[in-house]
C-alpha cells in the first residue's frame, strides 16, 4: 500500500473541511474556489492540484458518502429489513445538515443523480424477479428509488414530523405493498 504524503492529506483535509463549513453556512451555489481558498488559507494552485473545480470536490465528498452507505448496506444483510432500513436512514440523520445543504442546492444535481442511482441499485439487489411479472423493472426501480429519495429529502429538510425509525419503518411497509400488491 502506497502511503500518501502528510502534506497532501493535510491540504485535502483543509479544503474539504472548509468546503463543508461553507456549504452549511452559505450553500453550494455561493461557494467559489477563490472564497474557499481564502477561508482555508491555501493557495488556489494547491486547490487545483487536488480538484478541478468545486463540482469535482463535491463529487469526491459525495463518493465518500456513497462508499460509507455501501458499507452500511453490506452490514444490513445480517439484519432484518426494518432494522437495516433504520440503520440506512440513521446515516442520513447523522449527516443531516450536509445532505440538507445539498438538497437545497440548485447546482448539486450530480449529487442527486448519484444518490438515486445508488438507491436504485440497492433496491435492485433486493428484488425477486418472480414478484414483478408484468412490470418493467427499470420503471419499478425508478419509481421506488425516486419515492425513497423524496421521503429522504423531506426528512432531511425537516418537512416530516416523524422520527427516523418511524420513517424507515413506513418506507419498508410501502416497499412491501409495492412488491406484493
Amino acid at each position: 500500500m502506497v502511503k500518501t504524503d502528510r502534506r497532501i492529506l493535510k491540504s485535502r483535509q483543509a479544503i474539504q473541511s472548509t468546503f463543508l463549513q461553507m456549504l452549511l453556512q452559505e450553500g453550494f451555489d455561493e461557494i467559489t474556489v477563490k472564497k474557499l481558498t481564502e477561508k482555508a488559507d491555501i493557495g488556489r494552485k494547491t486547490f487545483y492540484l487536488h480538484y478541478t473545480d468545486k463540482y469535482d470536490l463535491l463529487d469526491k465528498i459525495v463518493d465518500d458518502h456513497i462508499a460509507q452507505l455501501r458499507e452500511i448496506c453490506d452490514q444490513k444483510k445480517d439484519k432484518g429489513l426494518i432494522e437495516g432500513s433504520i440503520l440506512w436512514f440513521s446515516y442520513f440523520e447523522q449527516h443531516k445538515s450536509f445532505f440538507a445543504a445539498l438538497f437545497k442546492s440548485e447546482g448539486a444535481s450530480t449529487f442527486r443523480k448519484k444518490l438515486l442511482s445508488f438507491t436504485m441499485a440497492e433496491i435492485d439487489k433486493k428484488l425477486n424477479e418472480d414478484s414483478l411479472p408484468i412490470i418493467d423493472k427499470q420503471i419499478f426501480l425508478k419509481f421506488l428509488g425516486t419515492a425513497t429519495m423524496g421521503v429522504l429529502e423531506a426528512y432531511v429538510l425537516g418537512e416530516l414530523d416523524s422520527d427516523i425509525e418511524a420513517v424507515a419503518t413506513q418506507v419498508v411497509q410501502l416497499y412491501k405493498t409495492q412488491l406484493t400488491g
